[in-house]
């Protein structure tokens, strides 16, 4: 592609949407000093690239995702962060309760964007400080995990027989004795050498301990999403039934989200990821804008905006940028004192 091409594919992209039509060679020529037949050529060889395409029967053009791709990596100029009200964003974090801060940063980005808001929470530690076994009845065991960080999670265990309260203390000593600062999966790969000189039940135990320790948190638990409901206001999604049901369906079930965040947090920075060409995105039409947040400089989770892939990239892109800063120092300030 020569400059002309490339200006008018930038000049293209964001006449659509600013105003969601399809783009005619006519209204290009208003904005250069091109001739309609000149522009009408551009157009040909551009469509012929797979960038963009007729819609309907119309001369108009939109962007096809390949068209947005190119748009994004190579042709759009981002607005400054300090366009974004940062101070106003911050206040509204709440920095001395971590859960409360990742679904208000989902909220936030919901706001901000007027598109659906996405976080992928921290992931619980593997690795404990402590363990405690507490009998709930005959057949549940309560589980405490302590990890390094002050963070206490629980567990219910179902087991086979009634523990004595001697065999659950027995069992937390050897769990805290042995294995602590150690995560779940590293006990387990010494289960095998180390309960040998334990009683058979009190292994069961130990084991189904080691299992609840290092089984995936639900799902529901893990991603938050915020302003879904702003997505019924988007013209082009909300008049094709079909992907609406199908959005809805993306939301609901979250597994497909889940799969996308993950990916995304192993990325340094904003992500945009548009549905058609990133086979992530299970939507046409459909864009994702990602950044990784962390913990005193680890990647914990993944926050960002989901919307159409008619968005104004330049203005959403800082605002994913500098929530997942802002919920990074969020979350590092309210770190417990180890």
């Amino acid at each position: 592609m020569d400059d002309r091409a490339k200006a008018l594919l930038k000049a293209l992209i964001e006449r659509y949407i600013a105003d969601g039509q399809p783009v005619g060679s006519r209204t290009l020529s208003k904005m250069f000093d091109l001739s309609p037949a000149t522009i009408r050529n551009v157009m040909a060889d551009l469509e012929d690239l797979g960038l963009i395409h007729s819609p309907h029967t119309s001369s108009g053009r939109v962007p096809t995702p390949q068209g947005y791709r190119l748009f994004v990596d190579r042709l759009l100029a981002v607005q400054s962060l300090q366009t974004v009200p940062v101070e106003q964003l911050r206040s509204k974090l709440p920095i001395s309760d971590p859960t409360r801060a990742v679904s208000a940063a989902a909220t936030l980005l919901s706001n901000m964007s007027q598109f659906a808001g996405v976080v992928l929470a921290p992931k619980r530690s593997q690795i404990f400080r402590q363990i405690e076994f507490i009998r709930l009845s005959e057949s549940r065991v309560l589980l405490i995990i302590v990890t390094p960080d002050g963070d206490v999670q629980n567990r219910i265990l179902f087991v086979k027989r009634d523990y004595l309260e001697h065999e659950l203390i027995e069992a937390s000593n050897f769990f805290n004795q042995h294995f602590s600062g150690k995560s779940f999966g590293e006990v387990r790969a010494a289960l095998k050498q180390e309960l040998s000189s334990l009683q058979a039940d009190i292994s069961k135990l130990m084991q189904a301990a080691v299992e609840a320790g290092t089984s995936d948190p639900d799902v529901d638990e893990t991603v938050v999403i915020a302003g879904e409901s702003k997505l019924l206001d988007i013209s082009e999604i909300a008049s094709d039934m079909d992907r609406l049901r199908r959005m809805f369906a993306l939301f609901e079930k979250k597994t497909d989200l889940l799969q996308l965040l993950d990916v995304s947090s192993q990325a340094h920075g904003v992500q945009i990821y548009i549905g058609g060409d990133s086979e992530l995105v299970p939507l046409e039409d459909v864009s994702v804008i990602t950044a990784p947040y962390g913990v005193d400089g680890k990647v914990v989770g993944t926050l960002g905006v989901i919307g159409p892939s008619r968005m104004a990239y330049e203005r959403v892109i800082p605002i994913v940028d500098i929530t997942a800063r802002l919920l990074s120092n969020a979350l590092s300030h309210n770190k417990p004192a180890p």
